[in-house]
């Protein structure tokens, strides 16, 4: 890319994620009610897309070879159970990922 490339897609960049965070704040400024639909969006949403990030993320598990799906397994119900027990979700992804990535590294090998 030449110069001139870099700086028109940075300036692009840059341009998209200040648009992104404003916008909101002018489509719904702070005096006004939000909408009915936008406020169903924001109920709705989250545990959709942590549905999906489930089902992506269990989608190439074979319970018929190798451990059975045991560190997913595993690694889910240390999620769940840290959630339930400090519902904070970094806390709960985080200690989910780090037991899934310790099972499959050093003792499902």
């Amino acid at each position: 890319m030449t110069t001139a490339q870099i700086l028109i897609t940075i300036a692009l960049c840059a341009l998209a994620t200040m648009l992104t965070r404003f916008l909101p704040f002018l489509l719904f400024p702070a005096g006004k009610p939000t909408p009915r639909f936008i406020r169903y969006l924001g109920h709705a949403l989250p545990p959709a897309v942590f549905s999906m990030l489930v089902v992506y993320c269990l989608k190439n598990v074979q319970l018929s070879g190798g451990s059975h799906g045991l560190p997913e397994l595993i690694a889910i119900a240390v999620v769940a159970a840290l959630h339930l027990w400090r519902k904070q979700t970094l806390l709960s992804i985080a200690g989910g990922t780090i037991v899934y990535m310790l099972l499959v590294q050093l003792v499902f090998v």
